[in-house]
């Protein structure tokens, strides 16, 4: 009988997606697999019956490798083990997902996430008794095991090119220009895209600030003639006294959101320099992949099905020295992977005279 392969998209969206599904989809095809594309994340498998689409070759073409986002769909809401019910409950949902991956026949399930979603599918999995192998994906880059995860280097060339087109508009009328990128815990995005992009000041969460400092960076640059300045922080930065900054959503959820304002405010104060804030948000994900992100997630969907034709299960693709390895997932979740303080980007951050609000 042919075996049945179950793929899905969980957390976050980012760019990139579509080429894993779409590079698992071909490499199941020649090994004669079939693939079943799981509908909203874990979701899709709570619903009775469970919401899939079966995945071929002519329906994964190299169009939607160009496209941002996830054609199953995706969800970074409720806890499958703690699902918040209408009436403000929680329900255990674990065994309507297991049961949706038993009605679909499912020998296997390529689960693409972060460390969140690898953590809540390898339980229920370990649960169940299904088997999957995991893909990473988030824009963060922060995590373990593996040297870049799918969705990071759009991110960064995104948050690159607004560096670019703020310059132009910050030199015309004598200003300094805040750019606010995402990175939940991680500043990998910020620190990257400041290099890239020529910013003058850096904030990543994991260097705590002085704002004396980063306005002594921004008296520094007009003492030298030049009249605007670009600074990159990342939305979790924190305020002055530690606080988290967050902003309460109409769903009541509470979000990162902002910390460019804030620095702003600062440095007015502090300068009497004109700023401007840019909060990019979304659009760092929703974009069409640049083309490192999709020759890496096509390299991950390949060898996530080469893994499962080989029974090996429990493991994560990653990348490595230039080439796809697996690891265990266990360890890739532990090994969070945040800014090194004396790692090569930051030293070169400093060498280049950017201020990272510590020195």
């Amino acid at each position: 009988m042919t075996k049945r392969i179950g793929i899905l998209t969980s957390g976050g969206d980012c760019a990139g997606l579509n080429a894993v599904i779409r590079a698992a989809t071909h490499r199941a095809h020649i090994l004669g697999y079939e693939m079943v594309g799981i509908l909203d994340g874990t979701h899709g498998l709570i619903s009775d019956p469970p919401l899939y689409k079966i995945l071929t070759p002519d329906v994964t073409d190299a169009t939607m490798m160009r496209q941002g986002g996830t054609m199953l769909g995706t969800t970074n809401k409720g806890n499958p083990f703690a699902f918040p019910m209408p009436d403000g409950t929680t329900k255990d949902l674990s065994e309507d997902i297991i049961g949706g991956i038993k009605k679909l026949n499912l020998d296997a399930v390529i689960g693409i996430g972060g460390d969140g979603s690898f953590a809540i599918l390898r339980k229920l999995a370990k649960q169940g008794g299904f088997k999957m192998v995991g893909v990473p994906k988030t824009i963060d880059n922060d995590l373990g095991k593996t040297e870049v995860s799918v969705g990071f280097d759009t991110a960064v060339t995104v948050a690159t090119e607004a560096l670019d087109r703020l310059q132009p508009t910050a030199a015309s009328h004598d200003r300094v220009m805040i750019l606010e990128v995402m990175g939940r815990d991680a500043g990998h995005i910020a620190l990257c895209a400041g290099i890239a992009g020529g910013a003058d000041v850096i904030l990543v969460p994991e260097i705590p600030y002085d704002i004396k400092k980063v306005a002594a960076k921004i008296k520094q640059v007009k003492d030298s003639g030049r009249n605007f300045a670009l600074v990159v922080v990342s939305e979790a930065v924190k305020g002055a006294e530690g606080e988290d900054l967050k902003v309460t959503f109409a769903d009541g959820q509470k979000r990162y959101g902002g910390i460019g304002q804030y620095i702003g405010q600062q440095l007015f104060e502090a300068t009497g320099c004109e700023t401007r804030v840019t909060v990019l948000g979304h659009v760092q994900r929703g974009c069409p992949p640049t083309y490192s992100d999709r020759l890496i997630a096509s390299a991950f969907g390949v060898h996530a099905v080469d893994l499962i034709a080989a029974g090996k299960f429990d493991r994560m693709v990653s990348w490595n020295n230039r080439g796809v390895i697996d690891v265990d997932i266990e360890a890739a979740i532990a090994a969070y992977q945040e800014i090194d303080k004396k790692s090569t980007l930051v030293h070169t951050a400093r060498a280049l005279g950017i201020c990272l609000g510590d020195e």
